[in-house]
């Protein structure tokens, strides 16, 4: 976790510690980045160790089973030591919290205060309540906002050469199998100034890789400006000074036009890799999923997509097990990835989510079905990553170093334009001379590949 706030202005008065533990996807990250931002401006110390602290916020996931365990075991875990008296409260905030409200409270009523998703601004007056042992209020909950919320003075969790940018919250497909609407509310679009704002102040701040987030990216602008603005949005972010790397993540495969991929194509900061969450490919499982899109003008779109765009990285996801999904259309969808052959792509089996539609969905299938269609698939996956790893054996890339190998002299894991951080793989960087460093980019010569990692020597000067 980064703990330089040299970035953002000192307060004059300390009120007391506090630790954070972030859980999620990276519009998560942004909201806990915010919160850290607003506590150190109104005085408060982030410190890494929740047993030293005066409290502690957990900013929860509550999108899946796995993640909502993975949220209470957290929660459980700070409440423990807050009964053995090692920190004082616990504030619990995030999507679980919104999703779950007073019930999160009834369950865990040792928790001091929830802080909704939207709530979030308000972190420094919970924080002072808490500290202040008032405990009038114990939740703020406050409503989906119009336009989506600034994310300013954030205090970065990420590496310092990399952050997330979210240029709209909430979501207006509903889909059966999703509950982010329920917990985000309706497409919220961040105003264009605003966003071009938060780059700059990214940029200022030493980020050289900027991953462009939302839950619907391509939706851009449409309750904002009545059609699509992606387009214009690019064609001004590629033009914050500092930037080296936009990423393009979570597009929607609609509202994608010639202009927005010959944008993309044209310009010299956005990187050719899009992230397009497809979720399946037979069109019986899309309906049923809701997703207002068929295989016919998917197809169209990435074969569209792949001319535009030259050497082109697309990364999608898949969901395995979907109530009703029969052999015949998972071998459907096993074929569609064998034609398509992503250079990236991550596969997901059904979670049951008791308020979404598809809940109510017939022919629900066991865990068993679920894991061995995910794992299939991803066998098929492995074989087309190897492939296309194998491909990249003597060229010379760009590489962005994340991190020292541990323990390792001389060796360095970074990643190149095909690997987003955190969901795709990375590459092991060696060196001669002690000259790299964390955040630098150097040109790197491909020398190995494993499973869905390279490995090379870095041969140019870095930057």
């Amino acid at each position: 976790m980064s703990t330089d706030f040299k970035k953002l202005p000192a307060s004059k008065d300390h009120k007391g510690s506090y630790a954070f533990i972030s859980l999620g996807c990276p519009k998560n990250t942004v909201d806990s980045e915010r919160m850290m931002g607003l506590l150190k401006l109104d005085g408060y110390q982030l410190i890494a160790d929740p047993e030293q602290s005066d409290f502690v916020v957990v900013n929860t996931c509550g999108f899946i089973e796995q993640a909502r365990t993975e949220s209470f075991a957290a929660i459980d875990e700070m409440l423990e030591l807050k009964k053995a008296g090692k920190t004082k409260g616990v504030i619990v905030s995030g999507c679980l919290a919104e999703r779950q409200k007073e019930q999160l409270l009834e369950d865990r009523p040792e928790i001091d205060s929830l802080v909704g998703v939207f709530g979030r601004e308000e972190i420094t007056k919970i924080a002072d309540r808490l500290v202040g042992d008032l405990e009038e209020q114990r939740s703020v909950f406050q409503p989906a906002p119009i336009r989506a919320l600034p994310d300013t003075h954030r205090l970065q969790i990420t590496p310092q050469h990399f952050a997330y940018l979210k240029i709209s919250e909430g979501c207006d497909r509903l889909c059966t199998f999703c509950a982010i609407p329920k917990m985000r509310g309706k497409h919220a679009t961040k105003p264009m100034e605003n966003v071009i704002e938060e780059a700059q102040q990214l940029s200022d701040s030493g980020v050289r890789e900027l991953n462009i987030v939302a839950q619907d990216t391509t939706y851009y602008g449409m309750d904002m400006y009545g059609e699509p603005r992606l387009t214009e949005l690019l064609t001004q972010l590629d033009q914050v000074e500092g930037l080296d790397w936009i990423r393009l993540m979570y597009f929607y495969p609609m509202y994608i036009d010639d202009r927005l991929l010959q944008t993309i194509a044209d310009a010299n900061k956005i990187i050719p890799y899009i992230d397009m969450p497809l979720q399946h490919a037979d069109d019986t499982m899309l309906k049923r999923m809701s997703r207002r899109v068929n295989r016919p003008d998917t197809e169209k779109t990435i074969r569209r997509m792949r001319e535009l765009i030259p050497g082109l990285t697309l990364r999608t996801t898949f969901i395995t097990g979907f109530p009703g999904e029969t052999d015949e259309q998972f071998e459907t969808l096993v074929d569609f990835v064998k034609e398509f052959k992503f250079e990236r792509m991550g596969v997901f089996t059904y979670s049951f989510e008791p308020d979404t539609p598809a809940a109510n969905l017939p022919g629900h299938l066991d865990e068993e079905t679920k894991n061995a269609r995910r794992d299939h698939l991803m066998a098929v996956q492995q074989e087309i990553a190897a492939e296309f790893n194998h491909n990249q054996l003597g060229k010379t890339i760009d590489v962005i170093l994340d991190a020292p190998v541990t323990e390792q002299p001389n060796a360095w894991v970074g990643r190149s334009t095909f690997d987003a951080p955190d969901v795709d793989g990375c590459v092991f960087v060696t060196e001669s001379d002690r000259s790299l460093a964390t955040g630098q980019m150097v040109p790197v010569e491909i020398v190995h590949s494993q499973a869905y990692d390279l490995i090379g020597v870095a041969v140019g000067t870095p930057r």
